[in-house]
């Protein structure tokens, strides 16, 4: 494997693992806070997250790479209001969508076309999450700090974590 596409991918490696403690503090703070539902979605996206990880892992060591874990900063642990969370979570998708188009740059650059082609399918993924994301944001901007509102938006992320837990791959 390229050394340029292998130290990239270990930086993703790491990205992906920071994006999983993220969303576990985030959900540990829902839970806390009294948003139930939240945190359950929340803890469901940690261990996506988690697979995310892990599917790099897994990918360098097979194209005759060496994944390597490296420190990772602590994640925030105190958030405003569950629109903070959202709001800060979609800011951080978009984050990782970059990351990855630029990885996918590389691969190309570097005629590595079969990481190219590895990062498709979190091409596809990042579209889905920004989109999921920015929906559960506007849903929130909607209701503003209206309490019946912000109850529901729970139960709905309660909803959505049940059908991801049935649709992880």
């Amino acid at each position: 494997m390229n050394s340029k596409i292998e130290a990239a991918l270990n930086e993703q490696i790491k990205k992906e693992e920071f994006s999983s403690r993220l969303y576990l503090s985030m959900a540990i703070w829902a839970e806390i806070n009294g948003f139930p539902g939240a945190a359950n979605f929340l803890y469901k996206h940690t261990e996506e997250e988690r697979m995310h990880q892990m599917k790099f892992v897994h990918y360098v060591n097979e194209r005759g790479g060496r994944a390597a874990l490296m420190d990772v900063e602590k994640p925030q642990d105190k958030f405003d209001s569950l629109k903070d969370v959202f709001k800060q979570i979609f800011d951080h998708e978009v984050y990782i969508t970059g990351s990855i188009n630029e990885l996918f740059g590389l691969a190309n650059d570097e005629k590595d076309y079969t990481t190219a082609n590895f990062l498709q399918w979190f091409i596809t993924e990042q579209l889905e999450e920004e989109n999921l994301m920015r929906t559960i944001l506007d849903k929130i901007n909607l209701v503003g700090s209206d309490k019946a509102g912000m109850f529901h938006i729970d139960k709905e992320l309660d909803i959505l974590a049940a059908s991801q837990g049935s649709s992880q791959q």
